[in-house]
């Protein structure tokens, strides 16, 4: 399979917020390429996020906005790519309200999420949080709620789902976001 995982972090409850972003490219199913950035999402911080990810606003100050990153990160999301997360409706929701919110075009693109995945294949787990579904799974998370380790580990995830399940048990979860 041919892929991009990808995870947000946002410094807020509002989902245009985003304030670091990790991309893990998979080719082949084989993990090619990683992209992580801090990104300065000129808002206030909320205590609540900063206790899930350890991310403050000084962390940030001199880190590019989102405009500044979207150049170099938008080939991956169009029409015939294959863009995933573990609970991919956050993910999706903090991209398509970041470009929104800066007046920057929202592409179509294909999406799928993990953790719809992990609940169909492993219905036994005792729930489906990352964490929970790394472990159950064998699958390395180092530091949970850091963008980089969350995008690697949802990579991992649907690479070990398609080795033992198959391209046409994965291919009924992906679906057009537009």
């Amino acid at each position: 399979m041919n892929f991009t995982a990808i995870d947000f972090e946002t410094a807020n409850n509002k989902r245009a917020s985003a304030c670091s972003l990790a991309i893990t490219v998979v080719r082949n199913n084989k993990i090619v390429d990683e992209f992580y950035t801090l990104i300065n999402p000129e808002v206030e911080f909320n205590w609540r996020n900063i206790k899930v990810h350890g991310l403050h606003a000084e962390d940030v100050a001199d880190a590019p906005t989102f405009p500044e990153i979207w150049p170099i990160i938008n080939h991956f999301f169009s029409h015939d790519k294959l863009v995933i997360a573990h609970n991919n409706s956050f993910d999706n929701s903090v991209l398509k309200n970041t470009l929104l919110r800066y007046d920057l075009i929202v592409p179509k693109y294909l999406t799928l999420d993990t953790v719809k995945t992990s609940k169909y294949f492993f219905p036994e787990f005792e729930n489906h949080k990352l964490n929970t579904v790394c472990e159950n799974m064998n699958i390395d998370l180092h530091h949970h709620h850091n963008a980089l380790d969350d995008s690697l580990a949802c990579a991992n995830i649907l690479i070990k789902q398609q080795k033992e399940f198959g391209d046409d048990e994965i291919k009924q979860f992906i679906k057009v976001k537009k």
